[in-house]
């Protein structure tokens, strides 16, 4: 059995606290232990190959209503094939290159294997049985795939799978309407692929304010089908076509596709890694962290999806310096998930921050929370790109901002200001009052910091959202 000073279970934001240790410990010998290839889910197969072919469906949306513009342009046809290897190519070259990396340094060594704790502080990796007093645990999680009657014998895509299609399909049936089924919905269809979002929630995006839910699926649905209320209870190869039998309202539906894409969230991976035999805790298979990062097993310490907390790169990056300064600087420092921002990469996107509206007035009452609010297409940048959208933003009477939602063109660059302002404490005021550029799409986040309205009187604009 090999002892180590440090060992990561996964090659994603846990290599953060790797080289942190290093920096500070140039003699130390780590561990590195990641069964997938090496850059974590995000790099591999998540965000980063996701908005790369997202990029390209961005692109022929902007084609194909080029002639509201005066511009004549049309698509002459879709490389697919293409469009794939491109993705490959770039996410191929970051991975060979941390691959290297790891591969050569002299206090590393690399394991491309499965790792189970075999019991407190040793794992078995491979044909070895390793050890350390310091564990960072960042296994990431997996595809959830439901219990559908012959799913598995009709075979399906997930967005782990996806990744390796050499030519696009036909038509597409999802199932989920989550962040992953919308942005791969969206993905498909914009190419133009026959897309059709199978959703069991009374809306798609059901995490997100209902408006912005309503936004989304009415844009969505120009370009894709979406059933809603709708439960995939059974699924049939009939030849070369696969059907998925569907209950809504009481009644059988069938739904025909060439191929199925199943996206209804994220499962631990805890079944591989078995870290109850290592004394570690989950709770239905995430692994349990305080709000120092670290585990029922002192010096163990986990982040990132394997937490099951906020699944979000960004999110897992601010995990790992809080890891860092906990497990490696021997500081105390507490993980603060006040302000953690998200962003779904449809049409249009979807960015969102702190409390939702009904979250405020639980929280604080409705003579205490009020709506800040304005349209894109009211903006003078917004007329120019005729372009549709939103900016709802949460404020306390005082001013405080409690959250903020848009569904709009570029979204998750827009709702950065907000996420600064209420990381520093700065008030709506403090919004409303800074110079914006003219006429720049970010003055729509100014105007709503302007617009304030009790929860009442948003009310009427919100219901006017949801029944268009």
């Amino acid at each position: 059995m090999e002892e180590y000073d440090l060992i990561a279970i996964g090659t994603g934001s846990a290599m953060s606290v790797v080289e942190a240790f290093l920096a500070l410990n140039p003699e130390a010998k780590v561990a590195v232990i990641d069964k997938d290839e090496p850059g974590g889910i995000c790099l591999t197969r998540g965000c980063i190959p996701s908005k790369i072919l997202l990029y390209s469906a961005e692109v022929a949306r902007e084609v194909r209503r080029s002639k509201e513009f005066g511009i004549n342009a049309r698509i002459d046809g879709i490389d697919f094939r293409k469009i794939m290897e491109r993705m490959r190519r770039i996410i191929g070259e970051d991975v060979k290159m941390i691959e290297e990396g790891l591969k050569n340094s002299p206090n590393i060594d690399y394991f491309r294997e499965v790792a189970e704790f075999v019991e407190p502080y040793k794992l078995k990796v491979g044909d070895k049985v390793i050890s350390s007093k310091r564990i960072i645990i960042g296994a990431g999680s997996k595809p959830l795939i439901p219990k559908i009657e012959g799913l598995e014998e009709a075979g399906y895509l997930t967005s782990d799978t996806l990744l390796k299609l050499e030519e696009m399909p036909e038509s597409l049936a999802v199932i989920g309407g989550g962040y992953v089924a919308m942005e791969y919905g969206n993905f498909f269809a914009q190419l133009g692929c026959d897309v059709k979002i199978v959703e069991m929630a009374d809306r798609i995006l059901p995490n997100e304010e209902l408006e912005v839910s309503k936004f989304v699926e009415r844009k969505m649905r120009e370009v894709a089908e979406i059933r809603t209320r709708s439960r995939v209870f059974k699924v049939e190869k009939r030849g070369d076509r696969k059907v998925l039998l569907v209950e809504r309202d009481g009644k059988t539906e069938e739904i025909e596709a060439e191929e199925i894409l199943v996206a209804v969230g994220r499962a631990p991976n805890s079944d591989i890694l078995k870290p109850e035999r290592g004394g570690i805790e989950t709770e239905r298979g995430w692994i349990k962290v305080n709000e120092y990062l670290e585990t029922s097993l002192a010096g163990v310490y986990a982040l990132g999806d394997a937490i099951g907390k906020h699944m979000f790169k960004h999110v897992a990056n601010y995990e790992a310096k809080v890891v860092i300064y906990n497990a490696i600087l021997g500081k105390k420092m507490k993980v603060d998930y006040r302000v953690v921002p998200h962003a779904v990469f449809t049409y249009p996107e979807v960015a969102s921050v702190g409390l939702k509206e009904e979250e405020a007035l639980e929280k604080f009452g409705k003579g205490n929370a009020f709506v800040g609010f304005f349209r894109l297409e009211e903006t003078g940048k917004g007329i120019a790109m005729n372009e549709e959208g939103f900016v709802k933003l949460i404020v306390k009477r005082d001013g405080e901002i409690l959250g903020c939602h848009i569904a709009a063109k570029n979204a998750s660059i827009l709702i950065q200001e907000v996420v600064l302002a209420m990381e520093h404490n700065l008030s709506v005021f403090d919004l409303a009052e800074s110079m914006h550029i003219h006429p720049a799409q970010s003055e729509v986040v100014m105007w709503a910091a302007s617009n304030l309205m009790s929860v009442d009187e948003y009310s009427k604009i919100k219901e006017e959202m949801v029944n268009a």
